[in-house]
């Protein structure tokens, strides 16, 4: 079951109770999302498609059990084990991703942001909080409204979706639970997902299953995170990776708060999507959809426009604003003033926390994302996961990132401002990765499966620093 936290703040705690998620109706931004999304349903209608899909379940499986030989940052079985750990979200507070920030900042930001158990979390500020969870609760709405969507082709699992959701499958002549009826797990088959889209854990016979220690600290196992109790994902549909949504939302907000550590944190991003493959959980198209899920949504949060913020959903998510009432949601209607609100509250505490100006703090890094080098190999490989081109015609078409996605820029320009819109979209245009994948169909949506948001950030750091030089001579 689907489930949702209720929150209430006392002091920096915020408390929350599970309870049963309600069936939501499909607001503006899902059915942008949906639709984004629908490629997939479409991939066994082509010849280029069923080899992605093959592609697909090879991919996910050789990085599983460790047959394909990614540069991970960790021995594999150190990956294991992180993997095992990520299966927790943290996300009232983002602190599992900290790590990205470097061993001097993140140990600041973890001894203040940090989870005593699975209901009691606190946060860096109230700024903090509510920037957290008011942006994790739109692009988490937009990724769970994929659930069902493609597993069944309902909103919840048995309610009908709206006619505009419902004219998405009428137009692409595309159908539901793709990846049951690909890997002979259709829905409600033995050992299948009752709704459809089993997970790589219900449709691989050579799944590795192994022990370790969860988020916090306690002996754990993988199926505890696959089949419960811990979670049970035996009928939760496999597309997108929620996980991975929260993972890149939660670090490209704080490689936006922190730009000194943007190219890290992007690369932590793409390590915690990659470990729900690692676990089992997930397919290498549902990580690319959460990718792009997220940073879709949250380019346009940065963009304030009015579809994506100002929202009150029934759901509070993730996590309230701290002193609002039990179950209350955050609601943000000027999204650039929040993200000022919170960087400033948390610049000021790692500054204080670090003894020293952050620019200092965040080159101390002995942890495992002190390489670039490393970095930049691994990001590369989580890029496309080397699944084949789907869609031919928008593999060879040159695109110009200022006129398909206008907004994409933002998720440069707000980490450095000394940028111009048009700035950050040429360097995104130059950095963007290969075309025409299984979600790149010519649409705006599609153009974010092809971001290459590290290369892209380390060109943006480097004209910002170029900037600032040229202004300090004058």
């Amino acid at each position: 079951m689907t489930i949702m936290r209720h929150c209430r703040a006392t002091g920096f705690a915020i408390l929350c109770v599970l309870a049963p998620l309600p069936a939501l109706a499909q607001t503006a931004t899902n059915i942008t999302a949906l639709k984004g999304l629908a490629p997939v349903s479409t991939l066994l209608k082509t010849g280029e498609g069923e080899a992605a899909l093959k592609a697909n379940q090879d991919v996910t499986t050789g990085i599983q059990v460790g047959t394909l030989k990614q540069p991970i940052l960790l021995p594999f079985a150190e990956q294991q084990q992180l993997a095992l750990r990520d299966a927790f979200i943290t996300d009232g507070n983002a602190t599992e991703l900290a790590d990205g920030l470097g061993s001097s900042l993140a140990a600041v930001y973890q001894a203040r942001a940090r989870y005593e158990s699975h209901k009691d979390f606190s946060s860096v500020s109230k700024a903090v909080a509510d920037l957290i969870g008011y942006t994790n609760n739109v692009t988490k709405s937009d990724s769970n409204s994929g659930k069902y969507f493609f597993a069944n082709a309902t909103k919840n699992g048995k309610d009908a979706v709206s006619p505009e959701a419902a004219a998405i499958y009428s137009a692409n002549g595309g159908t539901a639970d793709i990846f049951g009826k690909a890997y002979g797990r259709p829905a409600g088959s033995t050992g299948a997902d009752a709704f459809g889209n089993s997970r790589p854990f219900q449709t691989d016979p050579m799944l590795v299953a192994y022990r370790g220690n969860d988020y916090f600290g306690k002996a754990s196992h993988t199926i505890d995170w696959l089949r419960g109790p811990s979670q049970n994902l035996t009928d939760s549909p496999s597309y997108p990776s929620g996980h991975t949504t929260y993972g890149y939302t939660e670090s490209l907000l704080l490689a936006i708060l922190v730009p000194e550590r943007y190219q890290q944190m992007v690369t932590r991003a793409a390590e915690y999507g990659n470990n729900r493959i690692v676990i089992g959980a997930h397919y290498a198209m549902d990580v690319l959809g959460g990718r792009a899920t997220a940073t879709h949504a949250l380019a346009h949060l940065l963009a304030n426009d009015p579809a994506y913020v100002g929202q009150r959903r029934k759901n509070p998510a993730v996590i309230n604003a701290m002193g609002q009432t039990e179950g209350e949601p955050v609601v943000i209607t000027d999204y650039p003033a929040a993200l000022k609100a919170a960087k400033a509250d948390l610049t000021a505490f790692l500054t204080a926390g670090c003894g020293g100006p952050i620019t200092d703090c965040a080159a101390k890094d002995e942890g495992r994302f002190k390489d670039a080098a490393a970095n930049q190999a691994f990001y590369d490989a989580t890029q496309t996961y080397g699944l084949p081109v789907v869609h031919k015609d928008a593999a060879g078409r040159a695109v110009d990132v200022a006129k398909a996605a206008p907004e994409a820029g933002y998720l440069l320009t707000a980490a450095f401002p000394s940028l111009s819109l048009d700035e950050a979209n040429a360097i995104l245009t130059e950095t963007l990765g290969p075309g025409g994948g299984f979600l790149d169909d010519g649409s705006a949506f599609g153009l974010y499966s092809r971001l290459n948001l590290y290369a892209a950030g380390g060109r943006a750091a480097a004209l910002a620093a170029s900037k600032g030089s040229a202004a300090s001579t004058r």
